[in-house]
């Protein structure tokens, strides 16, 4: 938790301190007991259930459909919210950058807006109080982007104008309006203006003061939510502010819009069904795309396309910018299943809709002309289907010679299906050269059944790396290793019974059909939207969530039930935490 008070007299010029930052919670890690959905790579927190069972838990592990999981009550900004939120909060036709400079906020869990790992920091707080600085006299110095935040029909008489200024931007600032207090103490900073800078314009001086203190505020940095009222069957409803706030930062990553923050004010966002109406709208906005782009960029390790050592002598094909064509190619495939096909994570899993160049044209072996465009293409049935066959993923979980089954295998354990796998031991090692002729036997010798890695890599990460055999270091097709024929066959425990496949075709039609990988889907959806680890509280929502997508939910319908849900809308009391 942190401390709210503030206060406005620790100025070397307009300075003032930050509430401390978030304690950070504890991160454990489970054993390697092959309970498939319900572990993480590292973030403790793993909802129980049995090995093979549904992630979400059983209908009888006694989750109510109420139950909400504790959270904090001040999630920090993310760098990025941050950019985006002073470029719009300031009406600025760009980010302004800043955050570039910022004390880097470690990743907690899968998400960059995790709030157990985004705390204020005393190198961060000089970093706002320096970037606040700097904002304010960029504004303030052109009367052209200090117009920008006046408000309309600004009164003439310096008292008024200076009330106007402050209550009209500090609700923007804070989300909200301000409170009685707030308004008098930035009037009385506002007024200061004139003191600190005398040889400016009294009222360019108090909006350069005041601006300095918005946004040094805790409730600028942080997404205050302290609820609306006394709690109700247990729970605390937000503010309709909050849920505003709550809304903007899931589907546009910034802070409301004016509109969004007038249905605030009118109560417009008081039921669920009205929310989800307002959801649906939000949706619809470009910068929903981006969002939910930034969600699988971050799920499924985008950033690992690039920067990739590909042995020339064997794949001449390979060129160095094909990783950024990696990215912008699943970028488009997921933006075209999510919006152009309303479709989920079983179109992800098996779609053959692709978007290539002439680069990964060649790899994938479509026939035509290409050049540097992307263009829309269906590739072979017999050889590619949805994510886990195109050519980041495998390329990325490769080296520079072979495929790499290891990482392969424990991607899908870990981000396809929230399985509960250890880290690596401290002493492990990559692969030692052998007389082994193929890939696969090479794995199998050093970690396969009847090596010390069995319990995990025999039973959980080889299996499923081997289904992806038949795609060499970049993600090209074959069907020999060395000269013998691939053996992409193997058999993947389900629901407590091993399903087998011949090849990463039947795989993934497999993960399709599992309860597992629509709950681990769901799970994934509740921790971004949220902000935050999933727990045993969340058990219901992650079943039911994961139900609806096994049954052909879009991921737009799976968003769209999370914001409407209590877990949601409401919190648990701070002395219930």
């Amino acid at each position: 938790m942190i401390s709210l008070a503030y206060r406005l007299d620790r100025f070397p010029r307009w300075r003032r301190a930050l509430g401390a930052g978030l304690c950070a919670a504890a991160l454990l890690f489970a054993g390697c007991t092959g309970l498939v959905g319900d572990g993480d790579e590292g973030d403790g927190t793993s909802p129980g259930g049995s090995p093979g069972g549904s992630p979400g838990g059983s209908p009888g592990s006694g989750a109510a459909p109420t139950e909400v999981a504790e959270r904090s009550m001040f999630p920090r900004l993310s760098h990025a919210q941050w950019e985006n939120t002073a470029r719009d909060l300031l009406r600025l036709d760009e980010r302004p950058g800043l955050s570039a400079s910022f004390t880097t906020d470690p990743l907690g869990g899968v998400f960059d807006n995790n709030e157990a790992a985004l705390l204020v920091t005393p190198g961060l707080w000089s970093d706002y109080q320096r970037a606040a600085e700097e904002l304010a006299a960029m504004v303030t110095a052109d009367p052209g982007k200090l117009a920008r935040i006046v408000p309309a029909g600004l009164p003439d008489e310096p008292e008024a104008r200076a009330l106007a200024f402050v209550e009209g931007f500090g609700e923007r600032a804070f989300r909200r309006p301000l409170t009685a207090d707030e308004r008098d103490a930035y009037l009385a900073l506002f007024d200061r203006g004139k003191e600190l800078a005398p040889g400016d314009d009294p009222f360019v001086a108090g909006a350069r003061a005041a601006l300095e203190g918005f946004l040094q505020s805790p409730h600028f940095v942080y997404r205050v939510e302290v609820g609306a009222g006394p709690a109700k069957d247990g729970l605390i409803p937000l503010s309709g502010h909050e849920i505003a706030t709550k809304l903007a930062y899931l589907f546009w990553n910034t802070m409301p819009s004016d509109e969004l923050l007038a249905a605030a004010k009118a109560g417009e966002l008081s039921t669920p069904e009205a929310v989800r109406a307002y959801a649906e709208r939000m949706l619809d906005d470009p910068r929903a795309r981006e969002v939910v782009g930034a969600f699988h960029r971050q799920l499924y390790d985008y950033e690992l396309y690039h920067d990739l050592n590909k042995d020339q002598a064997l794949y001449p094909e390979f060129v160095p910018e094909m990783g950024d064509d990696m990215q912008r190619e699943a970028e488009l495939f997921v933006e075209h299943i999510v919006f152009d096909k309303e479709g989920g994570l079983t179109d992800l899993l098996t779609s053959r809709t692709a978007f290539v160049n002439d680069h990964l044209a060649a790899v994938y072996g479509v026939e035509g002309e290409f050049s540097d465009k992307f263009e829309q293409v269906e590739l072979a049935e017999a050889e590619r289907s949805g994510l886990l066959t195109r050519l980041g993923f495998l390329a990325s979980k490769a080296t520079a010679r072979q495929p790499d089954s290891i990482h392969r295998g424990v991607f899908v354990n870990l981000r396809i299906l929230c399985a509960a796998l250890p880290p690596p031991p401290d002493n492990a090692t990559g692969l030692p050269p052998g007389e082994h002729a193929t890939n696969r036997e090479r794995v199998e010798a050093h970690t396969g059944k009847g090596t010390c890695g069995e319990a995990c890599h025999g039973t959980w990460i080889n299996p499923a790396g081997f289904a992806f055999e038949h795609y060499d270091a970049i993600g090209k097709y074959r069907t020999t290793d060395n000269g013998v024929p691939v053996n992409a066959a193997d058999a993947y425990r389900f629901g407590g019974a091993l399903k087998s496949y011949a090849d990463a075709i039947e795989f993934s039609r497999i993960l399709a059909e599992s309860d597992e990988a629509h709950a681990c889907y769901a799970r994934r959806w509740i921790e971004f939207a949220q902000g935050r680890n999933t727990g045993a509280k969340d058990r219901q929502s992650i079943k039911e969530l994961g139900e609806a997508s096994r049954g052909g939910a879009s991921t737009k319908e799976l968003i769209l039930q999370i914001v409407s849900s209590p877990s949601f809308l409401a919190r648990v009391p701070a002395e219930a935490q």
